[in-house]
């Protein structure tokens, strides 16, 4: 869905839909002067990480383009579907747009049974980027590998968690899916977004994270976290350093986040 030439920081962000509500294409419903008032762009997750970020760049250079304000809505809760909810009731005018990802559109209308429908309810306008999600432990836990953080929950059955983004998203579904591969122990922690996630792990309440590259990079860079793997087939440029999960001994991990 997304051309692999494409260069520089947008392979930072998740791909993403901007949706627009309701059903009828945009050119069947906007007016000749469209658009001749504020836009508002739905950031369906709390302020902070990978989605909120690309609502924000999408707001600033998308404004400038139209030549009208842009305003980012931050509209949280149950994995996306709070602010997917608002933008599927909006009037279907141009004037609300959404920053659509895999939980909203991807792992949620797998796995749940959502108040909204995926397909119907939302246009679709563009694809923009892909990231890959990256497993990290904070600083003080003792691994550096994927193979010593799988020794280091087994030998702590019960006593570590890891949070994520909400119930069915790809932070949640990621490392579920690294609990079966490993035989893992280790508590779900779910939270209302990325953002909140990141600061427990920061703040040593939660042992582990597998957030989209996007959110995870400034810490990362900052030294707060420490990255173990990566999805996807191949390593990401800007972490060299750090092998895919193929390369650790786990195959399948081949998801990105969108």
């Amino acid at each position: 869905m997304l051309s692999s030439g494409i260069p520089g920081l947008i392979r930072l962000f998740a791909l993403i839909a901007v949706a627009l509500p309701g059903v009828t294409a945009l050119g069947q419903t906007r007016p000749l002067d469209y658009p001749n008032r504020t836009i508002k762009i739905i950031a369906p997750v709390q302020p902070g990480g990978g989605v909120d970020l690309v609502a924000r760049t999408v707001a600033d250079r998308l404004g400038v383009a139209l030549g009208v304000p842009i305003v980012v809505d931050n509209q949280s809760g149950g994995g996306g579907v709070v602010g997917s909810l608002a933008t599927a009731r909006a009037a279907p005018d141009g004037y609300t747009l959404m920053i659509g990802y895999v939980g909203t559109h991807g792992t949620n209308p797998a796995v749940r049974k959502l108040p909204y429908d995926a397909i119907k309810d939302f246009t679709p306008i563009a694809m923009i980027a892909g990231t890959p999600n990256v497993l990290i432990v904070p600083p003080s836990i003792p691994v550096s590998t994927v193979q010593e953080f799988v020794a280091y929950v087994r030998a702590n059955p019960g006593k570590l968690s890891y949070g994520s983004a909400g119930p069915g998203t790809l932070t949640h579904l990621a490392m579920e899916q690294l609990k079966v591969a490993a035989n893992l122990d280790i508590v779900h922690v779910p939270y209302r977004g990325i953002g909140p996630a990141i600061t427990d792990i920061l703040g040593g309440q939660t042992q582990a994270l597998f957030p989209g590259l996007a959110a995870a990079l400034p810490h990362i860079k900052a030294g707060k976290m420490k990255p173990l793997a990566v999805t996807g087939t191949r390593r990401h440029p800007l972490l060299p350093e750090v092998p895919t999960f193929d390369e650790s001994g786990y195959k399948g991990f081949d998801g990105v986040q969108w």
